[in-house]
C-alpha cells in the first residue's frame, strides 16, 4: 500500500472541498458560486499547508489537445495563487471532470489522482477518495463509467467541435440523475450507503483514522464502530462546507445562507 506522509508544520493546517460543479446550472449562477468559493480560498491561504480539491469541481471538464473549456479563469487563477505561495494542492478527478488530463499539473502545477491515495497526517492514517464506484451496488453508474473512460469513446468524443460536444456534456451532466448526483441527496442508512459499506471492508484489514470522500452531495461524520471517522464533504451548490484538518477533523460551512449541517450521527 503506497503512503504519500505530510508532516504538518507549526500553525498550519490541511482543507479539504468538494464537488463545486462549476458551470451548472448556468454560467450566472455558476459564478455567485465561484465568487464565495475564491473568497474562502482567500480566508485559508494564511494558514493552509495543504488543500485536497476532492473531485467535481466543474460540472463538465474536458481537455483536447490544444483547447480547454471556456470559463473558470477566476477560480484557476486562485488556485494558482495558492500554489504560488507553497500551498501543495491535490486534485482528486471525480466523475464529472473524469476527462482531467496535464492541465492542472502542467499549468498549475496541482498533483493530480484518478483513483483512491492513502496519507498520513499528523501520525493519523487517511484514505482519501472522490467516491464514485467504490463499494457494492450503484451498477448502472459503474457501466456509464467504464463507457466514458473507454479510449475509443474518448477518441470519437474528441473530434466533436468543442461548442458542439460541451453542449452534450453540459446537458447530460445535468439532466441525468446518475451523473448530476441528484440520486445522492438523502442518508440511505449504515446498511445501504456504498461508501460506509466500503469503509467498513477497508477497516477489516487495514488500519484508517480517516475516510474522506466527496460525491454524495450529503455532509456527513459518522463513527465506524470507534475505529475510525467516516466523512463526506459535502457541496458548494447547497451546503458550501469543507473540511479541515489540525490534529483532529472538522468539517465547517463557509458564509451564511446555506442549509445547516446535518447531525453528527
Amino acid at each position: 500500500m503506497l503512503k504519500t506522509t505530510i508532516n504538518l508544520e507549526p500553525g498550519k493546517k490541511v482543507y479539504f472541498a468538494s464537488d463545486q460543479h462549476f458551470g451548472a446550472p448556468n454560467p450566472k449562477e455558476s459564478k455567485i458560486r465561484e465568487e464565495r468559493f475564491i473568497r474562502w480560498m482567500d480566508e485559508i491561504k494564511h494558514d493552509a499547508q495543504v488543500l485536497f480539491l476532492m473531485g467535481d469541481l466543474f460540472d463538465f471538464w474536458h481537455e483536447w489537445k490544444h483547447v480547454i473549456p471556456k470559463g473558470y479563469v477566476r477560480v484557476l487563477g486562485k488556485i494558482a495563487e495558492l500554489k504560488d505561495r507553497g500551498i501543495h494542492i491535490y486534485f482528486f478527478v471525480g466523475n464529472h471532470d473524469l476527462w482531467m488530463k496535464d492541465y492542472l499539473e502542467e499549468e498549475i502545477g496541482c498533483t493530480v489522482f484518478y483513483k483512491k491515495q492513502y496519507f498520513e497526517m499528523g501520525g493519523k492514517q487517511f484514505l482519501l477518495a472522490h467516491g464514485d464506484g467504490l463499494g457494492p451496488g450503484d451498477k448502472g453508474y459503474k457501466r456509464m463509467k467504464k463507457v466514458f473512460t473507454n479510449p475509443v469513446a474518448q477518441w470519437f468524443f474528441k473530434w466533436l467541435h468543442p461548442d458542439i460536444a460541451m453542449k452534450i456534456a453540459l446537458y447530460m451532466s445535468q439532466k441525468n440523475k446518475m451523473i448530476s448526483g441528484d440520486e445522492d441527496k438523502e442518508f440511505l442508512g449504515e446498511d445501504k450507503e456504498f461508501l460506509i459499506i466500503y469503509s467498513k471492508e477497508k477497516l477489516k484489514t487495514q488500519k484508517i483514522d480517516y475516510f474522506i470522500y466527496g460525491h454524495r452531495h450529503l455532509p456527513m461524520i459518522l463513527d465506524l464502530e470507534g475505529k475510525a471517522k467516516y466523512i463526506n464533504l459535502g457541496d458548494w451548490i447547497s451546503y458550501f462546507t469543507y473540511g479541515v484538518f489540525d490534529n483532529d477533523f472538522e468539517l465547517k460551512t463557509f458564509g451564511t445562507g446555506t442549509k445547516k449541517l446535518p447531525p453528527k450521527r
